[in-house]
């Protein structure tokens, strides 16, 4: 998983070498023939996403030819009465399990699916991840919100709690992605229908500042004061859907957050300013946002906080090894894990934060949830 996640990062930085000798390895090594259970929603955001921009950055085929593979097994996940996909599938037989999952999992598959579709001519994949997306926006609650789990045979939602935060967050980002990408009206109007409630009742103003809390889906009232490290990635999307005003502020809130220890938690109680959960998995989300503010607003405050996050990652993070977890933000203990996710969109969006332009041109791909630039090349 880890060279699939982190190839076109190594193209992105010109480090040729190793992207070559990366490509080697997957296209003579990596077989997707194998009697295991994946978890769809994880294989297809790392896996399925990074064999398609490594395709699009690089040209190679048989990158191309390994994501259909990988997308003809992943099919039968969605073969709930609903439309809604399974958690794990086995990738040599095509039997599924887990039918409790969430948003985020039913709803983040349509920018993966879907390019693979235009790319194959094969119309089913993005349509049983659109179906997916649509079924899930359809169990939203009378104010208009999701909750945080669903069974898929039945439909019925097993938790009410509604966020931004795992679990929910990337069922947000596709809706507004896909209308980007694909051109895709019913995803705008869902998104159009979806934000105004987000700010209604999930938008918390305290001491001045705006966060984005916990509420219940049903009635709207708020349940809990927490936001995190999966919840700074909002700043971002509100950019990128034309909201600067508001991505701003939750931006400096989110700083707020990482400059509590020198480094963020995974969970903040922002009403007392308590970490809830003291752990740091290397996450990309604020670094992602701090990006597109600085795409959008040309303010070099955003490549200056860049800067400071960057400087406290390398010194709690770094080993002769490679970057490790942090047990607790306080302590800075480190743990033994280094998610593939740190190599495809921490470092990333480091790296072009401070890169020239050209680098990347920023208006003509979309990233996937896991940073895999895509391109419209349909």
């Amino acid at each position: 998983m880890t060279p699939v996640d982190a190839l076109d990062t190594l193209v992105l930085m010109d480090l040729d070498v190793e992207a070559e000798r990366t490509r080697s390895l997957i296209v003579g090594n990596l077989s997707f023939d194998r009697d295991i259970y994946v978890k769809n929603f994880e294989i297809t955001i790392r896996l399925l996403g990074g064999l398609l921009s490594g395709y699009q950055l690089t040209g190679d085929k048989r990158l191309l030819k390994m994501a259909e593979d990988l997308g003809n097994r992943l099919l039968p996940v969605f073969n709930s009465r609903t439309g809604l996909p399974y958690v794990y599938i086995n990738l040599r037989s095509g039997q599924t399990r887990d039918p409790v999952t969430n948003p985020a999992e039913t709803g983040t598959l349509l920018l993966e699916f879907g390019t693979l579709s235009k790319l194959t001519g094969r119309p089913v994949f993005y349509e049983k991840a659109k179906r997916a997306l649509v079924e899930t926006f359809k169990r939203r609650s009378p104010p208009g919100l999701v909750g945080e789990s669903i069974n898929v045979e039945t439909g019925e939602w097993t938790n009410t709690d509604s966020h931004i935060s795992g679990g929910i967050d990337s069922y947000y980002e596709y809706l507004w992605k896909c209308w980007l990408l694909f051109g895709d009206k019913d995803c705008r109007a869902m998104w159009e229908a979806s934000i105004p409630v987000i700010n209604k009742y999930l938008a918390d103003e305290i001491r001045g500042e705006l966060w984005y809390g916990h509420a219940d889906m049903q009635t709207g009232k708020r349940t809990r004061t927490d936001f995190g490290a999966l919840d700074a990635f909002f700043p971002g999307l509100l950019a990128l859907s034309g909201d600067l005003k508001r991505a701003r502020r939750l931006q400096a809130s989110s700083f707020k957050m990482w400059n509590l220890y020198g480094i963020e938690p995974e969970t903040l109680d922002y009403k007392t300013m308590r970490v809830v959960a003291g752990s740091y998995h290397l996450r990309p989300e604020i670094v992602e946002s701090t990006y597109y503010l600085y795409h959008y607003t040309g303010d070099r405050e955003y490549r200056r906080m860049g800067e400071k996050m960057f400087d406290d990652f390398v010194k709690y993070c770094r080993t002769d090894s490679g970057y490790a977890a942090l047990a607790d933000v306080v302590s800075k203990q480190q743990v033994d894990e280094m998610e593939s996710f740190a190599l495809a969109e921490t470092f990333k969006y480091f790296y072009l934060l401070f890169a020239p332009p050209e680098t990347l041109q920023f208006d003509k791909v979309i990233f996937n949830t896991e940073a895999h630039p895509l391109k419209r090349t349909w």
